[in-house]
């Protein structure tokens, strides 16, 4: 039995994943490393942490494998996206990484809307400057830190850079390129309009390669500090969201992702590229050749409901704590929540607005307040997939993940809210998966990445829209929709009371 590895490189731990050829999942290690905060507003990461749990996991992996370690064929890779790593030209990195969730970049989103023009950026990256993405963090260290940015030679992104360290070769992938605002997505190139705009030279942006491409093997250093053969193919991998989406089957058109985590992603295959969907959603280039993904984000969808329970009920675990909700009818008795906790991503780009329960009734119980919350983050979820659907996409099929998928009563809601039938997977590993497969069809087992998800994915059970529901839904979305400009302008007064 042949065998490839898939290393997903998240913000809190690196998992890897061992994968035989009919999709089985042979071993799993997972090793985690900590997030560097100095102050309110930054998110950073040692670089060399990833390097060494990495090899730690993966050392752990083949110690614990008993076959041939030659029948494992081939690493591929998937990352958290945006992340800022330097290096100069030595290829040493000159300063910690700036993560995707790093908010200090306010000032340097705005340099970018005066100097590219906000249709202009739209019309070559596809995505609105935000302060996660990679550009604003570059100009960012340029202003604050000219001594480190003069000694930078070459960016990259976390999982490319660690996927240097195991071939000693720089490159750089479409999914992952799509994510810093110098890419032009539809051309799939790096865009020298914009870097010009900004003074970097072509030479600061590694060689663009496809996700499934093979980019080396493993250094004689790196077999021997791992266990790995150095004959172990190395491809080039994928971004998580990219991965995720592999990982899910999402490869087809119509085939669309729900994903619910701390936050939650409605993901949906595209395969063109000109779509125009005014910069509401993300607008990738997707880990399969040539096609794209775009994306919707609710910054607060599974983190409502642990904030909720740690709220009311800390002690409890989640399956006590939602026990009696699928006794509360469609629509929660006329109450409603809407989840920006945190604020929101789509399609409010609004820090400010905060969340609400509207209809509180002395009639009322915890289950009520419950269900709301589901139903509130599933609402939030749906305005993504109405702007996909108003841009004229069909979304009749939708592959449910997460903390979403491990409720039966919310996968029915989701069936119902989104109008659309709802599949749960039989076995669920997410971008690690992802990461496995482009291996797999890298080492050519499959002569795409579609065969492969036919062997490596299958749908454990379906759920379908109750009519009645759905009626109800649609009613109370068109309310839950007005919530968020009816309470802004109250949020905004509300910001000088919170400490």
């Amino acid at each position: 039995m042949k065998y490839v590895i898939g290393v997903d490189l998240g913000t809190s731990a690196v998992k890897i994943l061992l994968v035989n050829q009919k999709g089985e999942v042979y071993k799993e290690v997972s090793k985690s490393y900590p997030l560097i905060i100095e102050r309110s507003g930054y998110s950073e990461q040692n670089p060399e942490e990833w390097v060494e749990k990495t090899k730690a996991g993966l050392a752990e992996l083949i110690e614990q494998f008993d076959g041939d370690v030659n029948d494992i064929e081939g690493i591929s890779f998937s990352g958290q996206m945006h992340g800022l790593v330097l290096l100069d030209q030595e290829n040493q990195v000159l300063r910690n990484s700036i993560l995707w969730n790093d908010t200090r970049t306010t000032k340097q989103c705005e340099e970018i809307y005066d100097v590219v023009g906000k249709q202009q950026l739209l019309e070559i990256t596809k995505n609105p400057a935000l302060e996660g993405f990679t550009l604003p963090k570059i100009l960012w260290v340029k202003e604050n830190e000219p001594e480190v940015f003069e000694r930078s030679s070459v960016f990259m992104l976390p999982k490319d850079y660690l996927r240097y360290r195991i071939t000693g070769h720089i490159h750089m992938e479409y999914s992952d390129a799509a994510g810093t605002l110098l890419l032009n997505v539809a051309k799939r190139e790096w865009s020298q309009e914009i870097l010009t705009q900004f003074g970097l030279s072509s030479e600061f942006c590694p060689p663009l390669v496809e996700s499934h491409d093979l980019v080396g093997n493993v250094t004689a250093e790196f077999a021997q500090e791992t266990g790995l053969s150095e004959g172990t193919k190395v491809f080039a991998g994928g971004a998580d969201n990219a991965c995720g989406a592999i990982g899910s089957g999402i490869l087809s058109e119509g085939k669309t992702l729900c994903s619910i985590g701390t936050s939650g992603v409605v993901l949906s295959y595209e395969e063109r590229s000109d779509l125009d969907f005014e910069g509401k959603v993300h607008y990738f280039n997707h880990g399969e050749e040539n096609t794209f993904y775009t994306m919707g984000v609710t910054l607060a969808a599974g983190y409502s409901l642990s904030w909720f329970k740690d709220t009311f009920a800390k002690q409890e675990a989640f399956d006590q704590f939602l026990e009696g909700v699928n006794e509360v009818p469609a629509g929660s008795n006329g109450l409603l929540f809407t989840p920006y906790i945190v604020g929101e991503r789509t399609p409010h780009a609004d820090s400010n607005i905060r969340g609400s329960f509207i209809g509180v009734d002395a009639a009322h119980e915890r289950k009520t307040f419950a269900r709301a919350v589901l139903e509130g983050i599933t609402f939030s979820l749906h305005e993504s997939i109405e702007i996909f659907r108003n841009s004229g996409k069909t979304i009749d099929s939708i592959i449910s993940i997460g903390g979403g998928a491990k409720n039966e009563t919310w996968l029915q809601m989701q069936a119902d809210i989104f109008n659309a039938k709802i599949e749960k997977l039989t076995s669920e590993q997410g971008p690690g998966m992802g990461a496995a497969m482009l291996a797999a069809y890298g080492c050519g087992w499959f002569n795409s990445l579609k065969e492969c998800a036919e062997v490596f994915i299958q749908t454990a059970k379906t759920y379908h829209p109750i009519p009645e529901n759905v009626e109800t839904y649609k009613k109370l979305f068109s309310l839950y929709q007005q919530v968020y400009t009816q309470t802004k302008e109250l949020n905004e007064q509300l910001r000088e009371f919170r400490k």
